[in-house]
């Protein structure tokens, strides 16, 4: 029987425990474009502070995708965006800030230059990599987990959090888990998260209805559009088993594109047999940037490509970033990223 050991050392769980306790406002904030590992993970660790009787606001920069709407407790989740004065005000009247799901203030765009302003303490809970240590009180980052929903688990069982935590919570853990690993396929062979996925399921959550909620409750018009980028879109470059799609404004107008609709789209290209790189690459719909999102399989490094050619990072196998307008200038950066790499693919 696999035990699960100690996610963080005595002296960072007296400080952890200390800085909860003297506070009684507490902010959970997660990046920009909200996924299910950065939602999840925030319900979750909420749900713990509620139960410590801790006034608890979750924030985060932008709405997330439509297909996390179910989840139990997400009305209750604030945005920075086209809510700014009041959300800076409650920025400015907590005493303690969580970040979960990211590794630096800059992920929150300009909500994190309010919290950078801010002198309430802040706590990175997390498992990307390079982690700003500079920026936090205590740092929890653990990269070699598929999630932060999987550090927030491991968290809670050794705080004591976990034998009065209800299926509520549970199932924002379990989508967080299965969404970062699309669906347990990549970075989940530790044969540990298969225990936590049972200590989840003992809360009584239902694994089969979730993934139906995430992944089977898309539009007739995204069934669409992804056949569309497939058959219209998709350019493969076999001679370096790479594929790039593009997706600009206008089509997604066509195709009545809602928040979420893109999702997962990049990892269907992976299909193909050989291949090991998939670039996609979408006009934004609030700034003027194209948004890249990279997935490989084996050990192609996703996450060194985004940084030295998207602004971005990530994981090995799933990575993003951005890049200034416009789409065209965009395809020409993504295929020199594809030759500069071509000894790894």
């Amino acid at each position: 029987m696999l035990t699960i050991p100690p996610l963080i050392t005595e002296t960072e769980r007296e400080l952890l425990q200390n800085l909860i306790a003297n506070a009684k406002r507490i902010l959970i904030c997660g990046h920009r474009g909200p996924d299910g590992d950065a939602v999840g993970s925030a319900l979750g660790w909420a749900d713990y502070l509620k139960r410590l009787g801790k006034e608890t606001v979750v924030m985060m920069p932008n709405p997330f995708p439509d297909f996390l709407r179910w989840l139990p407790g997400i009305q209750d989740i604030t945005f920075y965006m086209r809510h700014e004065t009041e959300a800076t005000q409650a920025i400015k009247n907590c005493d303690l800030v969580f970040c979960l799901d990211f590794n630096a203030l800059h992920r929150l765009m300009e909500m994190g230059d309010v919290i950078a302003a801010h002198n309430a303490p802040r706590v990175i809970i997390d498992h990307h990599l390079n982690p700003d240590r500079n920026a936090a009180a205590l740092t929890i980052s653990h990269p070699q987990m598929c999630s932060t929903c999987e550090v927030v688990l491991r968290l809670l069982l050794q705080l004591g959090g976990y034998e009065d935590m209800g299926n509520r919570a549970a199932a924002a853990l379990y989508t967080g888990m299965m969404t970062d690993t699309g669906g347990f396929t990549y970075n989940s062979n530790s044969p540990e998260i298969y225990q936590l996925i049972s200590l989840l399921l003992a809360k009584g959550i239902d694994k089969d209805k979730i993934y139906r909620n995430v992944f089977n409750t898309y539009s007739e018009s995204r069934l669409r559009l992804t056949g569309y980028i497939l058959y219209k879109k998709l350019d493969f470059y076999q001679d370096r088993r790479a594929s790039i799609f593009t997706l600009t404004r206008s089509e997604m107008t066509r195709f009545n594109f809602i928040r979420g609709d893109a999702e997962g789209l990049v990892n269907m290209p992976l299909q193909v047999k050989g291949m090991r790189l998939s670039i996609s690459l979408r006009e934004d719909t609030e700034r003027d940037v194209v948004r890249v999102s990279l997935r490989s399989v084996d050990d192609f490094p996703c996450n060194k490509m985004a940084e030295e050619f998207f602004n971005g990072g990530g994981h090995l196998n799933a990575s993003g970033g951005e890049l200034p307008f416009p789409l065209s200038e965009a395809v020409k950066t993504a295929e020199r990223a594809i030759e500069a790499y071509a000894h790894l693919l």
